[in-house]
């Protein structure tokens, strides 16, 4: 199995996860239908992200938790979705990756799963 050590490897994993989650009945909505995502856009910015956290390379620029806020008041983001979104990033990355990166993504995706989860339920509660 590959390891996790490139920026192509990261646009290899966005790219394979994200044609998972547009397929999603319990996720997909939240790209399709909700934010209407405009996936030249997007993915660079994911691979970015994936690539400041894994490679320590600071090309994110952004504010993930901020972009999810209005998405959360269209309609609710639940831990089920949260659950889900780390299930196909599990499966993404199992399938592809092997090794200490692909370990890492792993565990940075569950820290951000369960964070965001938190967040939005605050959000809601507010």
């Amino acid at each position: 199995m590959k390891k996790l050590e490139s920026r192509e490897d990261i646009e290899h994993l966005v790219n394979s996860f994200y044609a998972k989650v547009t397929k999603d009945e319990t996720i997909g909505l939240f790209f399709t239908d909700i934010a209407k995502v405009e996936w030249n856009k997007h993915l660079p910015k994911m691979y970015a992200f994936w690539e400041s956290i894994l490679f320590g390379q600071m090309t994110y620029k952004g504010n993930p938790m901020g972009a999810h806020f209005p998405i959360n008041e269209m309609q609710a983001m639940e831990q089920k979705h949260f659950d889900r979104w780390l299930e196909l990033w599990k499966a993404t990355i199992e399938e592809n990756f092997a090794g200490e990166n692909a370990d890492i993504a792993i565990y940075k995706a569950e820290n951000i799963a369960r964070l965001m989860a938190f967040k939005m339920d605050l959000a809601r509660r507010l």
